[in-house]
């Protein structure tokens, strides 16, 4: 999958409130009620992350997760992460957060 160029990076990120790009990344924070909410929403990720072969990076702090998107193969962001992204946050609202 082809790496997105700068404008293509912006026309995506429309499709995905609430991520933000950093450098050759896009990622977002997600608040949860507790621990046990945020662990359950990062197993429904790593099931879907593993379904695709697309895994992102994952930072568990207490009741808030983020997730960091890339396509490392690429060197940089492709169509693979925006729709990682939006079913991330479909999972997220589903789930709480």
């Amino acid at each position: 999958m082809p790496k997105l160029n700068s404008a293509a990076v912006r026309e995506a990120l429309q499709t995905v409130p609430g991520w933000k790009r950093r450098g050759g990344e896009i990622h977002r924070r997600f608040t949860f009620d507790d621990f046990a909410a945020a662990f359950a929403f990062v197993t429904q990720v790593a099931k879907h992350a593993q379904a695709k072969d697309h895994h992102p990076d994952v930072d568990i702090r207490y009741n808030q997760v983020t997730l960091a998107l890339s396509t490392h193969s690429e060197g940089g962001l492709t169509e693979k992460d925006f729709a990682s992204a939006r079913h991330y946050s479909t999972l997220a609202r589903r789930s709480g957060g």
